[in-house]
């Protein structure tokens, strides 16, 4: 399985970006989706994380202003981001698992620098 993010970018406070990650080769025992990022200087932290297609659970920081989706069609997973504040600043990373093989795969992240 590859991963490709794309969509990051430099945007004022208050703006909004969509941050998309494509899928290819075999996802049809992939379970969870999850974006994770790291801000500089800091630990990675999960950003939503979402269950058999179904459950999406936030990171306290982002809830309410952040929506994770998917395009199963597409292969392809999205976060919309929105209300960006000066400490969304981070690389952004898409990830994708297999919670039975105890496989993850992660995407390259892309870069979201939000300036006040």
């Amino acid at each position: 399985v590859q991963l490709q993010a794309s969509g990051g970018g430099l945007v004022q406070t208050g703006g909004s970006l969509r941050l998309s990650c494509a899928a290819s080769g075999s996802i049809s025992n992939i379970d969870s989706k999850a974006w994770y990022r790291q801000p500089p200087g800091k630990e990675r932290e999960l950003v939503a994380v979402t269950y058999a297609g179904v459950i999406t659970d936030y990171g306290a920081a982002v809830k309410g202003r952040f929506t994770s989706s998917a395009d199963n069609d597409k292969n392809t997973m999205y976060l919309q981001m929105n209300n960006l504040k000066p400490e969304d600043t981070a690389v952004y990373y898409c990830k994708l698992s297999d919670s039975r093989a105890g496989r993850h795969y992660w995407g390259e992240g892309t870069l979201v620098t939000v300036s006040s």
